[in-house]
């Protein structure tokens, strides 16, 4: 099994198979707009702008699970990141990513790459988001905003991080993967 195998949709609600990104390597985000971590929408559009051109793409899924931090409906998301971080990479229909709802993708992303907490602000976030989580019993799959999953030019998840994560981490697995 890989990425490939997934069906999602876009804004408009149709169906996009993931095939279509067959031979890419991924960077696969639940987001939202309201978040103290949504500023991460620059250094990903500023990662996408260098190197969309050399097989790479972002794929954002909103996620409204987290203190309701993306309340809006897709279109009122896509202006917000496209007018204030100048976003170009693809949006998807906003999303499920914890509990009975959850989208299988990230089910799956997660059970390929779970949660390994490394560094303090990694196990502040976990304890944080703990008690926004815990009504997802053994489905929680994400603990915050801007989990970021890299996936190989196979299909294969390779890397999992968490959103206190620094970017420029991100990046160097990005490049490397390219």
């Amino acid at each position: 099994m890989s990425v490939y195998d997934f069906t999602v949709k876009d804004r408009q609600g149709n169906d996009v198979s993931l095939k279509e990104y067959e031979g890419k390597v991924l960077l696969i985000v639940n987001t939202a707009t309201g978040c103290g971590f949504t500023p991460h929408y620059e250094p990903l559009e500023a990662m996408y702008k260098e190197y969309k051109d050399k097989g790479f793409e972002i794929l954002d899924f909103p996620c409204n699970q987290f203190a309701n931090q993306a309340p809006g409906d897709e279109e009122e998301i896509h202006t917000f990141c496209t007018m204030k971080f100048g976003t170009d990479f693809p949006q998807f229909a906003k999303i499920d990513v914890n509990g009975e709802t959850a989208d299988p993708l990230f089910a799956y992303l997660a059970t390929e790459k779970p949660f390994a907490s490394k560094g303090i602000k990694n196990i502040a976030l976990s304890k944080f988001s703990k008690a926004n989580n815990k009504k997802f019993g053994d489905k929680t799959y994400i603990n915050w905003n801007f989990t970021k999953f890299l996936v190989d030019r196979q299909g294969n998840v390779i890397a999992r991080f968490e959103p206190t994560d620094d970017m420029k981490d991100v990046k160097k697995a990005v490049a490397a993967a390219l």
